[in-house]
């Protein structure tokens, strides 16, 4: 049975992925004290980057800021794989995206904005956060956008 967090995520016409597996040698996600800090999270939708390439290049900043909403989810994903029901968040901490970046492009706050917005909308006030965006020179597999989220739970 699907918890307040899931059932604003289904009103919202979003559905909570599988937890993308591991690319290399960590987890997914991983518990300390009443914290959970998630991996990287690229915008991978059943196994697949749908969009590769440079923000600012390739891909525009409207598709990467789509694809930072994909990896919020995948983050959220892999929150519960750990937390065992989304419904424990008390709130989002902390927020880092990365922004694989054509030379010249530099409006990384607004592509994470999609990973911000949507932890907002699912949460609401639990969901604001502090938060960093970077630009960075490549992303693994050539991922337009990464984000790690940290989480503290209650009940912990």
């Amino acid at each position: 049975m699907a918890g307040a967090v899931e059932a604003k995520l289904a009103e919202l016409g979003l559905t909570l992925p599988d937890v993308v597996p591991p690319l290399a040698s960590y987890q997914p996600a991983v518990q300390s004290g009443v914290y959970v800090y998630t991996s990287g999270q690229l915008p991978m939708v059943d196994g697949k980057l749908a969009v590769t390439g440079k923000v600012g290049a390739e891909v525009t900043p409207d598709e990467a800021k789509e694809l930072a909403k994909t990896c919020a989810l995948n983050a959220l994903a892999a929150v519960k794989s750990v937390a065992g029901d989304l419904d424990r968040i008390a709130r989002v901490v902390k927020v880092v995206g990365f922004v694989a970046s054509a030379s010249d492009f530099t409006g990384q706050p607004a592509v994470i904005n999609g990973a911000s917005e949507l932890l907002g909308a699912v949460l609401g006030d639990k969901g604001v956060h502090a938060r960093s965006a970077v630009g960075v020179a490549v992303l693994p597999l050539d991922a337009p956008v990464e984000v790690e989220v940290q989480v503290e739970l209650i009940g912990a």
